[in-house]
C-alpha cells in the first residue's frame, strides 16, 4: 500500500498537463560556421529525441484547447551527453524579470477562493506588469516564430475560439489524442553577430522582445520527426525532467535573467517531484554519464581514453546584463508592429473578439485599465477592443431580457 500511494510523481506547478513522443533529429545543413556543437556539424547524422509537449497554466484533467501558451522540451541525446531545448509555442514571454514568475503562474491559475478561473486575477496581474503586452498580443492573436523555429510540415494550424469550446467539451484530450493517432498513422535559428548585439537598440536577451528576421533570416539546421508512442506514457512524459541547464559542450547560458532563474528552478522542481532516484532512470541518463549507485547501466568512459576539448565560449558583455521590469514605451513597438500585421492579414477583429471575451468576465475597473494598456500600442487596438466589448455586453442584455 505504501509503495501504491507514493508511486506517482506530484504535478508540476506549470505544464502539468503532457503527452510525451521519441523520435530523431536529424542534421541536414553543416553551421560550423556559428557553432561547435558536435551534432549540428556534420549532415545526415541522426540524434535520438524524446519530446514532452504540454499546456502550461492547465492543471492535470484541463482542456488542451484552452487559449494557453504550449510548452516544447526537447531532450537530445547526443554523443557528448544530453541537451535539453525548452520552450514555447510564443516567440515572446510575459516577463522578465523572474522575481514576478510566481505571481504571473498564480494569475493563469485557479482563483484560491472560488477554484475556478479567473479574468479579473489574469488581467489585474497584465495591468500591472505592462512589458509583457506584447506576449498577450501573440496569445490573443494568431502567429507565431521564435529564434529556434520548430515548424510543421503540414504548416501551423490553429483553433478559433468556437472550435476550442467545442472540443473542451467534447474532447479535452484533443491535442494528446491527436499527437498519438499521426505516430501510429506514420503520417530554424536565428542568428545575430555579436557586435551587432552590442549595440542592438534594445536587449537582445530580453524575452518580452523579438529578434526581427528582416537583418537576421533564419538558416535552417536540420529536421526533427517524432515517430515513436512512448510505451510507458507516464515514464516518457511526467519523469523525463527537463531543463535548460543540462548542456552540452557548444551550448552555453545566455544573460537572460529568465533563463539564470530556470537552470535553477527546473531541476530543483524536479528533485522535489520525482525524488533523486527517479532522476537517474534510464529515460535521463546520456549515452556517456557517470552513474551513482549500482545500477544496470554501464559507467562512463573513463576521461583518460577518451580526450575531450571543451570550446572556448564567448560571453556578453557587460550591457547585456542590465535588465528593467518596468515598462517603457520600447516595450509597446513591437504590439504597435504586429497590430499592423493583424490588420493586413484581417486577424485584428479575431484579437479584439478574443481578448473582449476573456477581459468581459473582469471586473469594470479591471477591464478599463486594461483597454488603457493596449491603447499604449496603438489607439486602434483600444478601440476594437472597446466595440467587441460593447458588442458583448449588447448580446448578454438582450440574453437576460429574453
Amino acid at each position: 500500500m505504501s509503495l501504491c500511494a507514493g508511486s506517482d510523481s506530484k504535478l508540476g506547478v506549470v505544464h502539468a498537463k503532457a503527452t510525451g513522443a521519441w523520435g530523431e533529429f536529424e542534421c541536414t545543413r553543416d553551421i560550423s560556421d556559428f557553432t561547435s556543437v558536435a551534432f549540428l556539424r556534420k549532415v545526415s547524422e541522426k540524434t535520438k529525441a524524446l519530446a514532452r509537449l504540454t499546456t502550461a497554466a492547465g492543471e492535470k484533467g484541463s482542456s488542451d484547447t484552452a487559449r494557453d501558451i504550449c510548452g516544447f522540451a526537447l531532450k537530445m541525446f547526443t554523443k557528448e551527453g544530453n541537451w535539453n531545448f525548452v520552450g514555447n509555442d510564443l516567440p515572446v514571454f510575459f516577463i522578465r524579470n523572474a522575481v514576478k514568475f510566481s505571481s504571473l503562474n498564480r494569475s493563469h491559475k485557479h482563483h484560491p477562493q472560488t477554484n475556478v478561473p479567473d479574468s479579473t486575477m489574469f488581467w489585474d496581474f497584465h495591468n500591472n506588469n505592462q512589458e509583457g503586452v506584447h506576449c498577450l498580443m501573440q496569445l490573443f492573436g494568431g502567429c507565431d516564430t521564435s529564434k529556434i523555429h520548430f515548424k510543421p510540415d503540414s504548416g501551423i494550424q490553429n483553433l478559433d475560439s468556437n472550435e476550442a469550446v467545442q472540443l473542451a467539451g467534447e474532447e479535452p484530450d484533443y491535442h494528446i489524442q491527436d499527437l498519438y493517432n499521426a505516430i501510429e498513422r506514420g503520417d530554424h535559428p536565428l542568428v545575430m553577430d555579436p557586435k551587432e548585439a552590442e549595440t542592438y537598440h534594445w536587449n537582445i536577451f530580453d524575452i518580452t522582445h523579438i529578434w526581427p528576421q528582416k537583418g537576421n533570416p533564419p538558416r535552417p539546421i536540420g529536421r526533427l520527426t517524432l515517430n515513436r508512442n512512448p510505451v510507458n506514457r507516464f515514464q516518457g512524459s511526467e519523469q523525463a525532467a527537463f531543463s535548460p541547464s543540462t548542456m552540452i559542450p557548444g551550448i552555453g547560458s545566455s544573460a537572460d535573467p529568465m533563463l539564470q532563474a530556470r537552470m535553477f528552478s527546473y531541476p530543483d522542481a524536479a528533485r522535489y517531484r520525482c525524488r533523486a532516484i527517479v532522476l537517474s532512470t534510464s529515460i535521463r541518463l546520456t549515452r556517456e554519464m557517470g552513474q551513482c549507485g549500482w545500477m544496470s547501466v554501464p559507467p562512463s568512459v573513463p576521461s583518460v581514453l577518451v580526450q575531450q576539448t571543451l570550446p572556448t565560449m564567448r560571453v556578453g558583455g557587460q550591457s547585456h546584463l542590465v535588465f528593467s521590469s518596468e515598462a517603457t514605451d520600447e516595450d509597446f513597438e513591437q504590439p504597435r508592429d504586429l497590430w499592423e500585421i493583424f490588420k493586413n492579414n484581417s486577424e485584428d477583429e479575431i484579437f479584439a473578439k478574443n481578448v473582449a471575451a476573456h477581459v468581459g468576465k473582469a471586473l469594470p475597473q479591471v477591464q478599463k485599465v486594461t483597454i488603457e494598456m493596449f491603447s499604449r500600442a496603438d489607439k486602434e487596438v483600444e478601440e476594437a477592443i472597446q466595440k467587441a466589448l460593447e458588442v458583448l455586453d449588447s448580446k448578454r442584455w438582450r440574453g437576460h431580457r429574453a
